[in-house]
């Protein structure tokens, strides 16, 4: 797809996950909107993956560690015709190491599939992740993709505020991967990051996405408490004009 193609598509999908989260009542909505993105170019554009080949040993691997964002991924699966929607969490700070073993095992078997790992920026403070990363430069996994969903805020306020982060790149260069950093907020920049992607330069490689919590909802961006806010009524309906108003929008620029 081409990033027109993309950003529409994306736009679509925050609108049914406004509806989503909405209607059940739960989820965490400011993560969801800012890693929709990624995900969304992942599924679309950039993964190796459909499903009719599900089953494929060949296709490539997508775990999302920051699983409070569930809502996000199930929203691509479902655009893409994977699953029927529904919600469901896990704890953070695994998705990692479990992208680890996935990579080692292509190795293992000789297969060219790709995983790809997408953790939120609070997240980071979690101690597996490092000892994942250690094991990812030492096994030399350049077939595996972490990738940071860096929106400053997570449920206790600004990252640096709750658990200082400093440079993330100069932090995952030292432990021996390969880093690049993109406008996650932007579809073309995404595409060019992941299309730069040396994948037999012997090292893992992680990807700084730089985002905004709760993207494309104008009251929702950058505050914490949406975080895993609720909107009430009065607000979804403005959140929906908002979001078909983008859609329109876009369909006109096609």
């Amino acid at each position: 797809m081409n990033v027109k193609e993309l950003t529409l598509q994306s736009a679509v999908n925050r609108k049914r996950l406004m509806e989503i989260v909405y209607n059940a009542k739960a989820g965490h909505i400011g993560g969801d909107l800012s890693s929709l993105n990624v995900m969304t170019a992942l599924y679309s554009d950039i993964m190796n993956i459909s499903p009719a080949q599900v089953k494929d040993p060949n296709r490539d691997r997508f775990i999302l560690s920051k699983g409070h964002c569930v809502e996000a991924l199930y929203t691509v699966l479902e655009s893409r015709g994977f699953i029927a929607p529904s919600l469901t969490n896990t704890s953070l700070g695994h998705g990692l190491s479990i992208g680890v073993g996935m990579a080692i095992a292509a190795k293992m078997d000789k297969r060219n599939y790709k995983t790809y790992v997408l953790m939120g920026d609070g997240e980071q403070g979690e101690g597996s992740i490092y000892e994942a990363a250690m094991a990812g430069h030492q096994y030399k996994l350049d077939n595996l993709v972490a990738i940071i969903d860096r929106n400053h805020l997570q449920i206790s306020g600004n990252t640096e505020d709750v658990m200082a982060l400093d440079s993330i790149p100069t932090r995952w260069s030292a432990f021996g991967w390969d880093v690049k950093e993109m406008n996650g907020d932007d579809m073309q920049s995404i595409k060019d990051t992941f299309a730069n992607i040396d994948y037999n330069n012997g090292k893992p490689h992680l990807i700084v996405s730089n985002t905004t919590k709760g993207k494309g909802i104008s009251f929702m961006e950058n505050v914490a408490s949406w975080h895993h806010g609720m909107p009430n009524e009065e607000q979804y309906q403005q959140a929906m004009v908002e979001l078909n108003q983008a859609i329109e929008e876009l369909k006109s620029q096609l």
